[in-house]
């Protein structure tokens, strides 16, 4: 298979077709934790048709729902047969162990991802999957999950500044850090430190120290990028990628038309 420049540095995208309970509430966000970029999809036909787009992606499909025996099995072929530049990963989800099928889709369908059963304990599984996605390369170079959300109104910072708090709107976020553009520029110098910001996401509100990485100009504002301190808090760091993945969802949720 050819190597996919875009996914080898940023990454791939993957997918949980029609995912169970225990996919859907649990394993999706530990891995979403983990730095890979995961949706769920709840349209077979959706994501057939924005593959074409993603094409590089990883799909993971839960065979005993959504469609008939007949109609996954038309699905995965159609997906394993119709790559025309790279090539999309299949691994199978099964609620139960039954080596005709899995050979079946091993055997007549390239599923470089395996079969997935659950019939173990969710951190189990969620580390199956896990190995799965870093031996197909899911994450490339790529080390955090960035959400654009300057479309977010509500999506904002408050810098402490000289005893009082100065806003500014965010225009994207990583697990690492945060770009942003303030309405009067404070001619931030590169190195500045801040402690206890607030990030503003989703009616909640998580403190955070953070350093002026760098601006640079986008348009007419300057942007400036800051980097959270390393030593963040855990509990902060894992809603900031509770937000993300929720972002990204509902994102994907409208080109699933789902």
């Amino acid at each position: 298979m050819a190597v996919n420049e875009n996914s080898l540095y940023h990454g791939r995208k993957v997918f949980f077709l029609y995912p169970p309970a225990l996919i859907r509430n649990q394993v999706i966000e530990e891995l979403a934790q983990d730095e890979f970029e995961v949706y769920e999809a709840r349209n077979g036909a959706g994501l057939r048709q924005i593959l074409v787009n993603y094409n590089d992606s990883i799909v993971f499909a839960s065979i005993n729902a959504g469609m008939r025996d007949s109609e996954w099995d038309e699905w995965i072929r159609g997906i394993a047969g119709g790559q025309s530049n790279f090539g999309i990963d299949i691994g199978i989800i099964a609620t139960i162990a039954d080596e005709s099928i899995m050979r079946k889709y091993l055997d007549n369908f390239r599923i470089r991802c395996g079969m997935t059963v659950l019939n173990s304990d969710p951190a189990v599984i969620k580390n199956r999957l896990a190995l799965i996605l870093n031996s197909v390369n899911a994450k490339g170079r790529r080390k955090h999950i960035r959400a654009l959300i300057d479309s977010d109104a509500n999506a904002a910072v408050n810098f402490p500044m000289n005893g009082t708090f100065v806003n500014a709107a965010i225009k994207d976020i990583s697990a690492a850090g945060f770009s942003c553009f303030f309405r009067d520029d404070p001619e931030l110098s590169k190195n500045t430190m801040f402690k206890e910001m607030q990030i503003c996401l989703q009616n909640q509100i998580i403190k955070a120290d953070g350093m002026v990485f760098g601006s640079r100009n986008d348009g007419s504002e300057k942007c400036y990028v800051v980097l959270f301190d390393p030593h963040i808090d855990p509990e902060a760091k894992t809603k900031i990628r509770q937000y993300i993945q929720s972002v990204l969802q509902k994102i994907m949720n409208d080109e699933l038309k789902q």
